[in-house]
This record gives structure tokens, C-alpha cells and sequence, in this order.
């Protein structure tokens, strides 16, 4: 069984041209009767799927205002700074992968009303609806993505969406197919995933009781558990359709995407992110230690599938690796420090007091520029002076000392600031006593989904408005910010803003980038929202007590790069396939 799953994933990963991406090798298939006979065979299909989902650690904030890196080969800097075309350095593309995945899963579909999943009558039919409802949530998700990597504007002027392909495609099949519109695939989203909060538990657990949407079809609460229970926690359920929802409609209510063919609102986007955080328990059920959901403390809780508090959806728990250190750590404590925040997005963080650091309220004192300052910035960010509790260590990035900018090729910072964020500082890169640490990847946070409400909400009823709901965004930032320690009691700042649309907006966004930072969001933000994408990246250097404020890299973006491009490949081959406007 093992070779037959080894043989599905190799042939997902490398295909790589439509035609072969549409028909699978013949050797990679067994015949449909051998497939019905297989369970496991055909939970292979999906399984293959779930190794395609995207990784929100892909470093893509080395394109953004918000870091850059010191490997001058990387994609990401080269997309930035003038290399990006339709056929090179588009690292985000999604279209194989997900296509690879859509294809995959329509595989399964056409094969699985005929498995025998379990001799016990009312477990074959728990596992046939779980499976059915994956396969179409996982669906969802994928053109999700393809839509944020591919959708955009195109030559004719239209709102397009993706080629929409919603059954198994054969070798022979006519794949010159033109793009959506962008509202019929929205609202294909929404169907995949509103198919799979029917078909699925909204979390896996085991439960006294079958819950009314399954009594149809079992009566036995242990074959119920069976098949819904905590043995399949992990897996895409109901709650993760709600998320993926909501990350679709706040995607197409963004300013980027405005346009009379679109009819997604702000209000739409709003109520989809109230669902999941209505069932986290509303304001309330914001994580108290969602800040730090990476920690050695809470990563080594975690078992039987469990998630953190902070956690929705997230990857399978290491059993220890130290990759995240090696690439990250600084030169002192082995690492390469690949990831160099800037001095844009330490000067976003705000002071303990909640004012930002341009206010004249905010007593920020340029020559001591870390000192009061909203705690996530030591949560996250390494600067001159920052300590490493974990290894009795106090971090020194002047010039002349290890970690200092540019003291080496391809390890050093480039900016006088290194990722503490994602790190965990227990693990020893020391080549004469190296350890390893158990990790996992957040897929979706909750925060991110407080967030999209509050972003959501104040575009729809203002900062105090609440629609339908118990809380308005201005209820969302306040607790946010509170868990952060930042604003006092009263927080003066919010409540400043809370009188403003237009001021809540920037707040909200300023916290977004905050609590979201390294996680794979500002690419995709700062698009969407239509921020200047040529902002330059800077950096400070520290010369005994005084600071400078110095130019890192210049972005090289040019207007239309606010869309992604279709694989040039694609529009050689097909006619029918258009290019976003300015990739031609």
C-alpha cells in the first residue's frame, strides 16, 4: 500500500503540462475494480491531495514592505526587484499544484460511489458522506487559492476568474477552455464548500449523542464515532468550509477587486467570518495565548490531534526537525538568518501605550527605539540588545560583531533585524550538540478570522456597527490589542479611531500585519487592499547611541503586478485562455 501511495505523490508533485496533469500515467492506476476493492487505495487519492495544500510559511513576505532576504537567488527577491514575468520567478503561481489536487480529487469522486469503504452497514455510509464532504471542501479550497494567485482583469477588460473544471478530465478532453467569470467562480466556492459543511461534523470529536444531520443514516453512536469521532481530527471538516469561505468572500470584497460583475459585499464577508467566530464563543473566545501559538508550551501539548485554542485547521505535529531554526537563527547561534525583517514593519508596531510611533502621544524616543514598545515586537522581531531567555543570551547586531549587517554572505541581516516569530529557541544548531524540536504549521489561525470580521464589519456598518451580530470590529481590535498588552485600559488610540471609518481601517490593517506577520499574509494584503507595492525596504543600524535609518532594497513592481499572471505555457497552448491585463 505504501508503494501505491509513494507513486500517487511522486506523479502529483512533478506533473507538470496539462495533458499529462489531466491523465495520470496508467501505471499509477489500478483498474476500477481493484480501486473498489481498495479503500485504502482510493483514501490515497486524498491523502495525495492534502500533501498539495499550500504552506502558509512560504517566506513570500521577502516580496513585501515587510522583509527581505539575504540569499540573493531567492525567488521571492528576484520577483521583487524586476525579474517577475509570465514565464519566471512567479513563486506563488498555483496553477499546477492546484490543478494537479482538482484533478485528483475528481478522480476520487468518480470512483468512490462504488467502494465498499466498511462491511458495517451504517459505518460504509459515515465514511462515504466524510469522504464526499472532503473531497468537495478540498475542492473549494483549491480553486480558492487559484483564484487568489490567477484571478484578475483581463485583456478584454473582464473580471476573470479560472478555467472551471468540475469533473474528471481525460487525456482527449477539450482542456481550450476560457476563464470564468469571477462571480460564477465565487459562487462555485461557495457551493463546494457549503456542500461540504452538510456532508461533514463541523469538528471531529467523539460524541454521547449522533448530531441530527447523521441520523439518517446511523444509529450507533460508536459507529458514528467511528468514522466522525476524534480519529479524524486533522482532516477537513465543516469548520474549516466556514474559514475557506470567509477567506474567499474578503478576498472578493477588496477594493482590488471592484467591479460591476462582482457582487460579493462587505456585509456577505462579514457575516461568513461571524459563523466560525459565533462558534468559537464571539469576543470571548479569542485565544489568551494566541500570540505565541508556536511555543515550545503549547507545541508540546499538542496530541491525539488536538488543536491549540489559536488553532482552526493546522499541520500534523514533527516528531523534531530544526529547519525553521537552521534557515532563521542568527550567524551566533548557527543559523543563516534568512529572513530579515525591515524597519517598516518594526516602526508598524505601535508603543505599550497604543499610540503609533510617528504620534506625538506616544513618547517614542528615536534614540532608544525599543523601549516601551508594543510587546509583540519582542515576540516576534530580534533587534540589537533583544535577549533569547531559552539560551541565556543577549543578541548583539552592531557593526563588528557576529550578527552584525552584512558581516556574512548569505547569513547575516541585510536590515539589523532577524525572525524570532516561528522559532523555537530550545533547539541547538550547535554542530557538537545539535537538537531537534517537534513543529507544526498553523493552516488557519482564528485571529485571522477576528480579523477578517473587524476588516469586514467596518467597511459594512463602521467601527461600532454590529449588523446582525453581538460585536462590531471596534470590539474585535479592542480585544486583540488587549491580548497584546497594548493600549492600557482605556486605549486612548482606539477610541480616537472608533469615530472614524477611514481611521478603524488603517488600525485594522496596522493589526493585521501585526498579529499575520510571517505567516504568509502582507504579499497577499497589501494587493488586495491596493497599498503602494513599491514601498522601499529599510533597515536601522545602530553606532554606539545613535540609529540610522538606511535603504535595503528598492521593489520593482509595475502597476498590473497587483494581478498574478496565467502561465504563459497555458496561453501558448490555448486560444481560449486569457491573459490578465499587462502579462501579455
Amino acid at each position: 500500500m505504501k508503494k501505491k501511495l509513494i507513486l500517487f505523490i511522486a506523479t502529483a508533485l512533478t506533473l507538470s503540462a496539462c495533458d499529462d496533469l489531466f491523465e495520470p500515467a496508467i501505471e499509477n492506476h489500478q483498474n476500477p475494480e481493484q480501486m473498489y476493492e481498495d479503500q485504502e487505495y482510493m483514501r490515497g487519492i486524498l491523502h495525495t491531495v492534502y500533501s498539495q495544500v499550500p504552506d502558509c510559511y512560504d517566506n513570500s513576505e521577502y516580496a513585501t514592505d515587510d522583509a527581505v532576504t539575504n540569499q540573493p537567488t531567492n525567488q521571492f527577491l528576484q520577483m521583487a526587484t524586476g525579474a517577475w514575468t509570465n514565464t519566471s520567478y512567479n513563486p506563488l503561481s498555483q496553477w499546477t499544484n492546484a490543478y494537479n489536487a482538482i484533478q485528483y480529487i475528481h478522480l476520487y469522486l468518480l470512483h468512490a460511489p462504488n467502494v465498499t469503504w466498511s462491511t458495517n452497514e451504517e459505518q460504509n455510509a459515515l465514511f462515504a458522506r466524510r469522504l464526499e464532504g472532503e473531497a468537495y471542501g478540498l475542492r473549494g479550497m483549491f480553486y480558492y487559492y487559484l483564484m487568489r494567485a490567477h484571478a484578475g482583469f483581463g485583456t478584454s477588460g473582464e473580471l476573470l476568474g479560472v478555467p472551471l473544471f468540475l469533473t474528471y478530465q481525460v487525456s482527449d478532453a477539450d482542456f481550450n477552455q476560457p476563464r470564468a467569470s469571477f462571480q460564477a467562480c465565487v459562487e462555485q466556492i461557495n457551493s463546494d464548500l457549503q456542500r461540504a459543511e452538510e456532508l461533514l461534523p463541523l469538528e471531529y470529536e467523539d460524541v454521547s449523542a449522533i448530531p441530527a444531520q447523521f441520523q439518517d443514516i446511523a444509529t450507533d453512536v460508536s459507529n458514528y464515532n467511528n468514522v466522525m469521532g476524534s480519529k479524524a481530527r486533522g482532516l477537513f471538516n465543516g469548520l474549516v468550509a466556514r474559514a475557506f469561505r470567509a477567506r474567499m468572500l474578503i478576498l472578493a470584497a477588496s477594493p482590488l477587486y471592484q467591479d460591476a460583475a462582482n457582487n460579493t459585499t462587505w456585509e456577505d464577508a462579514a457575516n461568513a467570518a461571524a459563523e466560525v467566530i459565533d462558534y468559537k464563543g464571539g469576543i470571548s473566545g479569542l485565544a489568551s495565548d494566541g500570540i505565541e501559538y508556536y511555543s515550545p508550551t503549547i507545541t508540546n501539548a499538542i496530541g491525539d490531534g488536538v488543536n491549540p485554542a489559536e488553532i482552526l485547521w493546522r499541520t500534523n505535529k514533527d516528531g523534531g526537525s530544526n529547519t525553521q531554526e537552521t534557515q532563521n537563527f542568527p550567524p551566533s547561534l548557527y543559523g543563516t538568518g534568512y529572513m530579515n525583517p525591515s524597519q517598516n514593519l518594526v516602526d508598524a508596531f505601535p508603543m505599550a501605550n497604543g499610540y503609533p510611533v510617528d504620534d506625538a502621544r506616544s513618547g517614542y524616543d528615536a534614540n532608544n527605539p525599543y523601549a516601551n514598545r508594543d510587546p509583540r515586537l519582542d515576540k516576534y522581531i530580534i533587534y540589537n540588545g533583544s535577549s533569547i531567555s531559552e539560551k541565556s543570551v543577549t543578541i548583539n547586531i552592531t557593526d563588528g560583531n557576529t550578527d552584525g549587517i552584512n558581516v556574512t554572505e548569505n547569513r547575516s541581516t541585510r536590515t539589523g533585524y532577524y525572525m524570532k516569530k516561528r522559532m523555537r529557541w530550545d533547539v541547538n544548531l550547535d554542530p557538537a550538540a545539535s537538537t531537534n524540536q517537534p513543529h507544526y504549521t498553523p493552516r488557519i489561525r482564528y485571529t485571522e478570522m477576528y480579523l477578517d470580521y473587524a476588516e469586514a464589519a467596518n467597511e459594512a456598518w463602521g467601527p461600532k456597527g454590529t449588523g446582525s451580530h453581538g460585536y462590531s470590529a471596534y470590539d474585535v481590535i479592542k480585544a486583540i490589542r488587549q491580548r497584546a498588552g497594548v493600549g492600557g485600559t482605556d486605549d486612548p488610540y482606539l477610541e480616537a479611531c472608533a469615530g472614524s471609518q477611514e481611521q478603524m481601517r488603517e488600525l485594522i490593517r496596522n493589526e493585521r500585519r501585526l498579529e499575520l506577520c510571517f505567516e504568509g499574509s502582507r504579499f497577499w494584503d497589501v494587493r488586495r487592499w491596493k497599498l503602494d507595492l513599491n514601498e522601499p525596504v529599510y533597515g536601522l543600524q545602530q553606532n554606539g547611541n545613535t540609529y540610522q535609518r538606511f535603504l535595503v532594497e528598492e521593489r520593482s513592481y509595475q502597476d498590473y503586478m497587483y494581478f498574478s499572471p496565467i502561465p504563459n505555457s497555458e496561453i501558448l497552448k490555448y486560444s481560449n485562455l486569457e491573459q490578465n491585463r499587462g502579462w501579455e
